[in-house]
């Protein structure tokens, strides 16, 4: 098998299991704020296994700087996955999951705002054409801005999650000289304290089976998962990542289609192409070093410029 061919399995598999966060996320049970602690908690566990295992903190590469960078990445990235989780019980796993995948429109927008980062015509172009899809796919109506409601309130969530997602995008972006395992690694840690104040461990008594759900999302979801990304991202030209990133929101509709009989309508459906659309042309017009920009490229210490925020987990 060639190192690309290897490349894109590993990141496949990481993109549908991605896609699976949603079930995993509503089968436990638990709150938002309680799923994300014991996602973070779970998280560090495999992360930071997979770490010492490797011996990577010696000559880790922090700066003080760097660190802080890591640690208001981690703030972003923890407080994301509390809204996008929420997002989920007010709308559903599909809307949710496509107006979450608005993301790299984000990183396009606060660079050019926060950093002066050049913004063509030719990108903003398709920037208003992904947010008509947005418009489309969210399903809100007038009427829906009348009386308010928990739909409106969900694909606000889902908006302000990915606006969250693509701060922590563009502070971690300017990292270097650190693997994206141990940016990824501070980012969980972060929110166990920061989370801690909000978990509500009485409502956690006699889960049960339950416990299983959320040691997935931090086993699999944010351990085994990033792991993979990583390594593919190493192995796997831009065009190709930005191509296998929607692996992850296709999933995520049949998944809430097959186990909960959730869909989108036709006029919804119009759309995804948009969003899909706009989505790799913002993404492949972008420079290689910063193409992967949801989520973390690369192993060594000069592909850690990259971000190594995760994939909606990504969550």
């Amino acid at each position: 098998m060639t190192p690309e061919n290897k490349g894109t399995a590993q990141l496949t598999i990481a993109m549908v299991l991605s896609g699976t966060l949603g079930l995993f996320v509503v089968e436990s049970g638990a709150s938002p704020f309680n799923v994300v602690f014991f996602r973070v908690l779970f998280g560090a566990l495999a992360l930071g296994s997979y770490v010492v295992a490797r011996g990577w903190l010696r000559g880790h590469g922090f700066t003080a700087r760097t660190f802080g960078l890591a640690v208001l990445g981690g703030v972003f990235i923890v407080f994301n996955w509390v809204l996008l989780f929420q997002s989920y019980e007010n709308t559903s796993i599909s809307v949710a999951t496509v107006v979450y995948h608005t993301q790299p429109f984000y990183v396009v927008l606060l660079g050019a705002l926060l950093f002066r980062e050049r913004l063509t015509a030719a990108k903003a172009g398709w920037i208003a054409l992904a947010f008509a899809g947005l418009v489309l796919i969210s399903g809100v109506t007038p009427d829906d801005f009348a009386s308010g409601g928990s739909y409106l309130t969900g694909v606000g969530q889902a908006l302000l999650a990915a606006l969250l997602y693509g701060l922590s995008t563009l502070v971690t972006k300017r990292i270097t000289g650190v693997r994206p395992h141990l940016i990824a690694l501070v980012q969980v840690l972060v929110g166990i304290p920061l989370l801690l104040p909000f978990a509500d461990f009485g409502a956690m008594r006699g889960t049960g089976a339950d416990w299983g759900w959320l040691a997935g999302l931090g086993l699999l979801h944010t351990g085994v998962m990033y792991v993979l990304m990583y390594a593919a991202y190493a192995q796997l030209p831009t065009a190709k990542i930005a191509v296998l990133a929607f692996v992850y929101p296709a999933v995520a509709m049949v998944m809430d289609w097959a186990v909960y009989g959730h869909h989108i309508g036709l006029v919804q459906a119009l759309g995804v192409p948009l969003i899909v659309t706009a989505s790799l042309k913002v993404t492949l017009a972008r420079k290689p070093a910063s193409a992967p920009a949801p989520r973390t490229a690369g192993h060594a210490p000069e592909a850690a410029s990259r971000t190594a925020t995760p994939a909606a987990c990504e969550a």
